[in-house]
């Protein structure tokens, strides 16, 4: 019976750990700069949008800003990567930094 529990507890604990971090949502670690850049990088690509588009993308946007204010930065991405969706841009090349030549 020891023999067992000495085999068996670690496992579980293995086993336990691996389930709880997984449990953890991806935008756990999502930085402060979606917060402080991705709003006026999602508004800028809306100006090539239809109206309609614009329209639901800024309501997205909003409430993605008012959601970082309450510090849920998880919850402001997904709001700010459905409003990309929207607007047909992606997320991944608004972050890159645009550098140009002798700066």
């Amino acid at each position: 019976m020891v023999t067992r529990f000495i085999i068996a507890a670690p496992l579980a604990l293995a086993f336990a750990t691996v389930f709880v971090t997984a449990a953890v949502p991806v935008f756990a670690a999502t930085p402060q700069s979606v917060c402080d850049t991705t709003p006026g990088q999602l508004r800028a690509a809306s100006t090539t949008a239809t109206a309609v588009a614009q329209q639901r993308a800024a309501i997205l946007i909003t409430t993605g800003e008012h959601l970082c204010a309450d510090q849920a930065r998880g919850e402001a991405a997904k709001k700010f990567a459905a409003a990309a969706r929207i607007l047909n841009v992606d997320l991944a090349t608004l972050a890159t930094p645009v550098v140009t030549a002798g700066k």
